[in-house]
């Protein structure tokens, strides 16, 4: 009964009327943003409305969530990526050993560790691709590009949820400046690029991956 009174509070902040509501069905979806495609359909309407949801769970308020992971290559390829670009993110992942003297990691080479200069470099092209890098990494493409974010959160106290539409969590986490962090990694606005790293040491920690906080969306 609980989760019925929910998943009606869900579609009430999507925008339906709920007497007007014929039927609902879940569709678990993988391998994309969206986790569960929402089909609504409408009373006297001959199309079934299809809502994307993206799902976050986290246990405390505090907790990291990995938005985007992949190659190095393949985001070149989805970006465009130069080749200078291309170099300094394969440094910072791994995949190019360091090649200055004394790196804190001899596997690779935290951002910190570049010259300004190349720091710049990197700094400005994503100015420049922002929008398409944050909408990419929450959002996606095509079909299953998702829609909504909703969070749930439980813990021994309470459980709770938040309901965001994509392009609010996409102005939300990506807003704010480019920046070089203390511990070498990279913030776009509210999101943090970094090497994947664990695994192991196989070639998967080379990865590069993005990260935001999603329980920060219970606060705004």
């Amino acid at each position: 009964m609980e989760k019925r009174k929910t998943a009606k509070e869900w579609l009430k902040i999507m925008g339906y009327k709920l007497k007007e509501i014929e039927y609902v069905e879940a569709v678990i979806i993988s391998g994309y943003k969206t986790d569960v495609q929402v089909q609504v359909r409408i009373k006297l309407k001959k199309a079934i409305d299809v809502e994307n949801l993206q799902v976050k769970l986290v246990s405390n308020t505090r907790g990291f969530n990995q938005i985007d992971k992949r190659k190095v290559d393949k985001y070149i390829e989805m970006w465009n990526i130069p080749k200078n670009v291309e170099t300094i993110l394969k440094k910072f992942t791994g995949e190019i050993k360091p090649t200055i003297k004394n790196p804190k990691d001899s596997r690779r080479t935290f951002m910190n560790e570049f010259s300004k200069k190349s720091q710049n470099i990197l700094i400005n092209w994503i100015e420049k691709n922002k929008g398409l890098i944050v909408n990419d990494i929450i959002k996606g493409r095509g079909k299953f590009a998702a829609e909504w974010m909703l969070v749930a959160q439980k813990t021994e106290k309470q459980a709770r949820w938040v309901l965001k539409s994509i392009n609010f969590v996409i102005n939300y986490f990506g807003n704010g400046e480019v920046v070089i962090t203390s511990r070498g990694s990279v913030k776009i606005g509210k999101i943090t690029m970094q090497r994947k790293g664990g695994d192991g040491g196989r070639e998967s920690a080379k990865m590069l991956q993005f990260k935001i906080n999603p329980a920060e969306l219970f606060d705004i």
